[in-house]
């Protein structure tokens, strides 16, 4: 059976406006703004796994956290906080999303995952 994994890429959170509407990095081809992360892809299908999915995240400025209210009131008594919460040096940069039917390739891809933090995987529960 194949399953899917998240990995989730943790680690300061980055500039991502610098990357908007310029073309990516300055005098830069947008093809080759990452290259580490071209080179992982390439890891994951040679290693006989499938890459279904995968992206980048804004910076954290332009999301927030919410806490729902409960019941009828869901919507009306959330809790919003922008960004992440001050103390917090690491946020969830981006993500990508592997099939494999081997646990251990599964672990061995998620060394691989390009990051200046740490990877969290975690097998996708199937719905």
């Amino acid at each position: 059976m194949t399953d899917t994994y998240v990995y989730l890429i943790h680690e300061p959170d980055w500039d991502s406006d610098a990357f908007l509407g310029g073309g990516g990095v300055p005098g830069g081809d947008p093809e080759n703004n990452f290259p580490e992360h071209k080179a992982f892809q390439e890891a994951v299908v040679r290693l006989g796994a499938r890459l279904i999915g995968g992206s980048a995240l804004q910076n954290a400025r332009h999301g927030g956290r919410v806490t729902p209210g409960s019941g009828e009131r869901v919507e009306h008594d959330a809790v919003y906080s922008d960004g992440p919460y001050p103390d917090t040096t690491e946020v969830v940069t981006g993500f990508y999303l592997v099939e494999t039917d081997d646990e251990e390739l599964a672990r061995r891809i998620a060394a691989l995952v390009p990051t200046g933090g740490h990877v969290e995987w975690r097998k996708v529960f199937p719905t």
